[in-house]
This record gives structure tokens, C-alpha cells and sequence, in this order.
């Protein structure tokens, strides 16, 4: 079997060290933070600066695809979330009597909780695996590397050296996220670079925690938890503990924006949106300033070019490979699929060119068509804050699918398994039937108008005047 150095302690260096140990490896995990996560989960959330995870107290969410993994593969990690107080909730208990099961239905649950929860679960098992040594303190500053980058087999990473010595393994995996430092660590062994595709998502972001009264422990099940107008956006992301998030988004060119870093202007504009009105309606307790963050991208990272890769003995798993804007919350999905991949295959000769070769295959089949994805769903949001134009001909569409998922289950069933990661949306969405209900929803609505929720752009102005 294989000994893994992982570069990087978050979700996709303990999962990837996990899941390595649990198929018969051994693991090194290397952290720059000298703190591990624990289970005081408040005390690690609010309180906790991490530089290199800017993103570890806005919302997430674990999506089925990140759900069954837990449960198939690491069921403790799983069980410990549920502990601690992640809750469950499955897409189709939208209505008030779900409609009959069908095959895949149990794909569509989602696990509510914040990021410290999954990765206070994942500390936890790995203290207590005996195959993974975690190094929290010692970050790794460069790579060891054998082989020639004009020569035919390439350069060949072989291990990782910290300010305490070299370690020697049979295959390096990157999970240090988007300013890991695994690109200048690779130019500096010779390597040529690899191919990074990067989109600008154009939107801002702006959260505040919220904690629901005591002998509550369940928000509104509707309105829908995410509404947009032609500028603006709310969602509300409920999590453990009767803790919830809500989150304004905007274009990064809107003039408003910073004025929604004042808690009192914020929540005066979230109300104005139904879930954000719903939520704050039942008295809730704020846990936290605004937390804003902007100038996301969508970011694709290959260690390969035409020529093949570019490196063998070194993976990228997490943001490291592909990191995607929170939106459509695909994230920890697509790293705990990649970490999976790893740990199944590691025995395969890792530091070869083939291995290199095949999981770049493997990441281009199936981590890429939903970054693609990501991409396109973005784009549409980004130009519609940017322009404020009136949605028509096929976004109309599009846009006719999500409000009519609301009162169909079987299109919400369409949709959640795109939403979930278990269908493709040209699986899903060309469906005959389903294109059908959609078309008679809206033939049945002429004068169907989308994202008309919540403030006119007056009124939007005169909320956010300072």
C-alpha cells in the first residue's frame, strides 16, 4: 500500500488522509495552523482567525453527493455531525405530503451545518486512526523531486520538506486550497505550469449568523430559502444548533454594497426579500457582524497540458483542483469525490506519469462538467445584477423551472437531483416530462415574470442611503 503526505488540514486534507488510512494506506497530514479543529464549536467559529480559510465562517452546506459519501464511506464522521448537531432535511419535504418514492430519492437529502461541524467530525477520526499522523504547526514550504522536465518520464515529486526536514512518501496530494503555494513550489522543481481556467464571478457577498429562539429548533419550511431580484439576492442557509445564516449578494459594481456592512442597513434590506423577512420575523438572535466577502472566481486548475501532465507523485484535491462560487454550495461535494478517488486508487502506482495521467481523466470527466455548470449558472446571475434587464426567451425558461419545481414535485424532483450532484441538468432537464410540466406551467402563466422578489431598486436605494 501507499504512504500520502497531505498538504493542508481543512476538509480536504482530513478527508483525504481519513479515507486514505480507512482503504489500508498510511498518512502524513502537514498544517500551517497550530490549532486543530475541536468540538467547541461556538468558541472555533466565532472566534477562530484563519488567514488561510477566508471562507470558514460563511455558510455552507453538504449536498447528497457529500452525504453519501459520509455515510457510505466514513459513517462515524457522519454519525458525529448528527451529534453534534447538523440536522437532515430531505429536498421533497417541501410539500406538505411528499409525493411516493422513487429510486434515487434517498440521493436528495441535504446535511445542514456549518463547516467547523464536518470539520470537527474529521479531527476526530483522524486522532483516532492509527494510520494518519497529523502535523498541525509545520507547514510545508517546497517539494522533493526527482527527474528531468525535458526528459521523457518528467519530474517526479517524491516528498515535502518543512522547516523540521524532509519527508519521503509515494504520492504528494495538495490540499492546501487556491493560495496553497503548490504552483510556485512546482516552478521552482522545473516544471512547466499547468492550465488554469479562471471565471469572475462579478458578485459580493454579505452574511450575518443568526441563532433561532430557545424551544425552536426549526425555521419556517417556506417561503423558498433562496429569492433574487434584477439586482439583488437573499438566501438563508440554516445550519446546527438553531443557528442559521443570512446572506445578501450583489454585483461587485453596485454602489450599495458597502453599505450592507452595517448590521442595521443589512437586515433592513433582508427583510425586505421573503425568507430573509421570514427568518428575522421569529425573533432571532445575532451572533455576529456582517461578514462580507467579494471578488470570487471560478477557478479550474489542471496539472496537465497537451502534452499530458505536467508532474507525476503530486495530486490537487479540493480548491487545490477546482474551486467553485458558493452559490450553488457544489464545494465540499466535489472534495470529498476527489479525496474518495485518492484513497481508492492510491495503490496503483502512484507516483507514475499513468497515475497523474488517469486522475486528470478521471477530475476532466468528473469534477469539470460541474464547474462548467457553476460557470454558466454564475454568469446568468452576474449579468442579470449587472444589466437589471428583464429575464426573456430561454433564461425566462430557466427561470419558469425553479418557480414551478415550488409547486411540482416531480419537476422539484428534476431539480433537486441536479442540485445534489446525481444527475447532469442535460440529464434532467430535457426530460420529456418534465419539459412538458414546466411548458404547461407556463402556458397556464403568460404573464409569468421572474426574480421579482423583493425590493424595487427605489426602494433598494433608500434602504441602503447612509
Amino acid at each position: 500500500m501507499a504512504h500520502l503526505l497531505v498538504v493542508g488540514g481543512g476538509i480536504g486534507g482530513l478527508a483525504t488522509a481519513l479515507l486514505a488510512a480507512r482503504h489500508g494506506h498510511t498518512a502524513e497530514l502537514f498544517e500551517r495552523d497550530a490549532r486543530a479543529p475541536g468540538t467547541a464549536l461556538d468558541r472555533d467559529f466565532f472566534g477562530w482567525h484563519r488567514a488561510s480559510v477566508p471562507q470558514a465562517n460563511q455558510p455552507h452546506v453538504l449536498l447528497g453527493a457529500a452525504r453519501g459519501v459520509l455515510r457510505e464511506e466514513l459513517p462515524d464522521v457522519h454519525a458525529e455531525m448528527l451529534r453534534l448537531g447538523a440536522r437532515e432535511r430531505h429536498e421533497l419535504d417541501w410539500f406538505d405530503v411528499r409525493p411516493p418514492a422513487r429510486p434515487g430519492d434517498e440521493d436528495l437529502v441535504m446535511l445542514q451545518a456549518r463547516r467547523i461541524v464536518l470539520e470537527s467530525a474529521l479531527a476526530t477520526a483522524v486522532r483516532a486512526e492509527p494510520g494518519v499522523v497529523a502535523r498541525y504547526g509545520e507547514p510545508v514550504g517546497g517539494l522533493i523531486a526527482a527527474g528531468d522536465g525535458a526528459a521523457d518520464a518528467g519530474i517526479r515529486v517524491t516528498g515535502v520538506t518543512t522547516e523540521a526536514g524532509a519527508y519521503e512518501g509515494d504520492l504528494v496530494v495538495d490540499a492546501g486550497g487556491r493560495r496553497g503555494g503548490s504552483e510556485r513550489w512546482l516552478a521552482a522543481i522545473g516544471c512547466r505550469p499547468g492550465i488554469v481556467e479562471r471565471h469572475r464571478t462579478g458578485l459580493a457577498y454579505f452574511c450575518r449568523w443568526y441563532r433561532l429562539p430557545g424551544g425552536r429548533e426549526e425555521g419556517p419550511r417556506r417561503p423558498w430559502a433562496v429569492t433574487g431580484g434584477s439586482f439583488a439576492g437573499c438566501a438563508v442557509f440554516p445550519a446546527d444548533n438553531r443557528l442559521f445564516a443570512v446572506t445578501l449578494f450583489v454585483h461587485t459594481g453596485d454602489a450599495t454594497r458597502s453599505a450592507l456592512r452595517d448590521p442595521a442597513v443589512f437586515e433592513a434590506a433582508a427583510r425586505t426579500f421573503p425568507p430573509g423577512a421570514a427568518w428575522l420575523g421569529l425573533g432571532a438572535e445575532p451572533l455576529s457582524e456582517v461578514l462580507a466577502t467579494a471578488g470570487l472566481d471560478n477557478r479550474w486548475s489542471a496539472l496537465a497540458d497537451e502534452r499530458g501532465p505536467v508532474v507525476s507523485g503530486l495530486v490537487p484535491v479540493g480548491d487545490a483542483v477546482t474551486h467553485t462560487n458558493p452559490t450553488l454550495g457544489q464545494g465540499t461535494s466535489l472534495t470529498l469525490w476527489a479525496a474518495r478517488r485518492v484513497a481508492r486508487t492510491a495503490h496503483r502506482d502512484p507516483g507514475s506519469v499513468r497515475f497523474a495521467a488517469e486522475y486528470h481523466a478521471w477530475a476532466v470527466r468528473t469534477l469539470k462538467p460541474w464547474f462548467d455548470f457553476q460557470v454558466v449558472a454564475d454568469g446568468a446571475v452576474g449579468e442579470r445584477f449587472a444589466t437589471r434587464a428583464a429575464r426573456a426567451g430561454t433564461a425566462r425558461e430557466v427561470a419558469a423551472l425553479f418557480d414551478c419545481a415550488l409547486e411540482d414535485p416531480e419537476v422539484m424532483r428534476a431539480r433537486a437531483r441536479v442540485r445534489h450532484l446525481a444527475d447532469p441538468p442535460e440529464r434532467a432537464y430535457a426530460d420529456p416530462e418534465i419539459r412538458a410540466r414546466v411548458a404547461r406551467w407556463l402556458a397556464a402563466r403568460p404573464g409569468y415574470a421572474p426574480h421579482t422578489a423583493g425590493p424595487s431598486r427605489a426602494e433598494w436605494e433608500e434602504l441602503t442611503r447612509r
